[in-house]
This record gives C-alpha cells, sequence and structure tokens, in this order.
C-alpha cells in the first residue's frame, strides 16, 4: 500500500485574507504537506467576513510556492459557467507548473446563493447541470472529445487552448449517495469524501468502482480522498488540553463530541493513537486526507494540524 498523502484543507468563508491565506501554503509547504486546499465560497450560509475569491488567490498562491499542490475543493458549477471554469483552471496550470487541481461540485449552501442573487436549481437538475458540465470541462481540458450537446451547455469540437488535458487533475467531491460517486467513477482522478464512516467509504467506493468498470476505466485510477478534522495531543495530557478547548469554541458537552468523533471515524487522541486510526483510515482505501479546518484563517491550530501529519507519516 502506497503512502497515504495529506492536504491542509481551509475554509476562507469564515474569515481571512489574501495574506492569511498565504501564510498558510507557506506554511503547509514547508510542513510536508502534499497539498493546500480551500473551499470555494462568498458567505458561510448568510454571513458576510472578508472572503478571497478562490480561482484568483490560488493564482497568486501558485507564484509564491514552490512545489505543493493547490486545490478548489470544490468549485460550485452554480457560480461559474463551465467554460470560465475550464480556462481558469487551464490557465492555473500554467501559472502553477502543473500544481492546480480542479475540484468540481453541484453547489449546496442555499443562503449564500440566495443572498447574492445566484440560483440554485433543484437537485435534479444541479445533477442534470453537474454532469455535462463535467463532460463540457473534460473536453474544453482536453481531457475527452467533444464536442458537448446538452439541455444545459453546448461545446462545438474546436480545439481550446491551452490544452492540459490530463494533467490537471479533476476531483469530484459531495455527499451523493448514487450519482456522485458514478459521475466519480466516469469522469474524475480523484473522489472525495465528506465522512470516513467505513461503511459509508466502503459503500461508495463500491458505486465509484462499478461505474469505471462499466465504463472501461480502471477504478484503481480513482483515488479516494476524505475531509477529517482530528483532534491530536503530543501525549495524553496534550490531547485533554486540545479537546477542552474545542469543547470551549463549539459550546458542545465534552462527551457528546468525543461520541461524535467516535461515530464518525475521526481520528483523535495522542499522536500514537491517531496513527492507527489513520491507518485504519488508509486499510479502507483512502490514498488521501485533506485536514479541513473549521476556524478563521488566522486562527488555524497548526499545532494541532503538523502532530496529525506526524502521525499520518508514522503510518
Amino acid at each position: 500500500m502506497s503512502a497515504m498523502q495529506v492536504g491542509l484543507m481551509v475554509e476562507p468563508q469564515l474569515g481571512g485574507s489574501y495574506q492569511d491565506l498565504l501564510a498558510l501554503a507557506r506554511w503547509a509547504e514547508s510542513a510536508g504537506f502534499d497539498g493546500f486546499a480551500r473551499s470555494d465560497h462568498y458567505l458561510d450560509h448568510t454571513v458576510s467576513r472578508p472572503v478571497t475569491d478562490a480561482f484568483t488567490s490560488l493564482g497568486g498562491i501558485a507564484r509564491e510556492t514552490s512545489s505543493i499542490a493547490l486545490t478548489v475543493l470544490v468549485t460550485p458549477i452554480t457560480f461559474r459557467h463551465p467554460a470560465v471554469i475550464a480556462k481558469s483552471a487551464a490557465t492555473l496550470h500554467e501559472m502553477s507548473a502543473g500544481r492546480f487541481e480542479l475540484g468540481l461540485g453541484t453547489g449546496w449552501m442555499a443562503g449564500e446563493h440566495e443572498a447574492l442573487g445566484l440560483r440554485l436549481p433543484p437537485r435534479a437538475e444541479r445533477f442534470s447541470r453537474f454532469e455535462e458540465a463535467l463532460a463540457y470541462v473534460s473536453a474544453a481540458l482536453g481531457r475527452s472529445n467533444g464536442p458537448v450537446a446538452g439541455d444545459h451547455y453546448r461545446l462545438t469540437d474546436l480545439d481550446l487552448y491551452p490544452r492540459p488535458g490530463a494533467q490537471v487533475r479533476m476531483i469530484i467531491g459531495g455527499s451523493g449517495e448514487r450519482r456522485t460517486p458514478t459521475l466519480a467513477g466516469r469522469h474524475a482522478d480523484e473522489y472525495n469524501l465528506f465522512t470516513v464512516d467505513p461503511d459509508t467509504v466502503r459503500h461508495r467506493t463500491a458505486a465509484m468502482r462499478k461505474a469505471a468498470d462499466a465504463i472501461g476505466r480502471d477504478p484503481d485510477a480513482v483515488t479516494m480522498s476524505a475531509l477529517v478534522t482530528p483532534i491530536v495531543g503530543a501525549d495524553r495530557a496534550d490531547y485533554e488540553h486540545r479537546l477542552a478547548e474545542t469543547v470551549a469554541r463549539r459550546g458542545i458537552d465534552r462527551s457528546a463530541l468525543v461520541d461524535r468523533l467516535d461515530q464518525r471515524g475521526i481520528p483523535h487522541g495522542p499522536v500514537d493513537r491517531v496513527a492507527e486510526e489513520f491507518a485504519a483510515i488508509a486499510s479502507l482505501g483512502i490514498g488521501r486526507v485533506y485536514l479541513q479546518q473549521f476556524d478563521p484563517l488566522a486562527a488555524i491550530d497548526l499545532d494541532n494540524a503538523a502532530l496529525a501529519v506526524k502521525a499520518i507519516r508514522s503510518t
């Protein structure tokens, strides 16, 4: 089994400047992370804070880093036409010397869409648009052949340049139980899950693999990844301290938090225990984890993230 990759995943809609974002990307690169990922939101539901644009900010970070993968995880197809997504991705591929990774999703945050005047179609239409957008972006980047003639998007068989093709890794993420893993099996280089619950991972992996097999793709070519928010301590006392801080910050009962972490399979504890839990996650076929941070950018606990990386690297 190859070593599991690890990315730092941040949520800028919780507040932070471009300089905050750049500092985190540089820190992640120096700390040995494989990737740096950010969400693509302008609001946290209906709460307005200082927030940067995903594609623009990653362009800047691409010129200020040298080795770390840079990922949008994920951009909703409700924000931008697929032509804009594809052209932005091809440009970021050049700016980053091939380090940009494109995550795509259906869009979901209703309050954000309503507040900004962006249309959020019904679920069935979103998935219909999403499927067409995947085909459009794949053709526009040169990953597949055009034309694309759908109910929502159309692209002629004209080749668009630059044409990076499969050099731009495509990630599909979402909580859909059937259509999301099916589309990942057909189109994605990586299928991203919101959970590491073993039963859910096995079920979604099987659906992805079945879809890949059906069109003659190698299912093993699709990396399975997951978002996790571990709580890690250098030792038991340090873990208890971090757990207490999390309890106070979230305003939740300690036992309720621990139960939630256990039920969701999220690693927590001293480094040695967390290493074992990440090894169990890897045994499910998860090849990459993103350490998801739910704090304003300037308040992210980098020591906790560094300890999580230490645990992962020791598996």
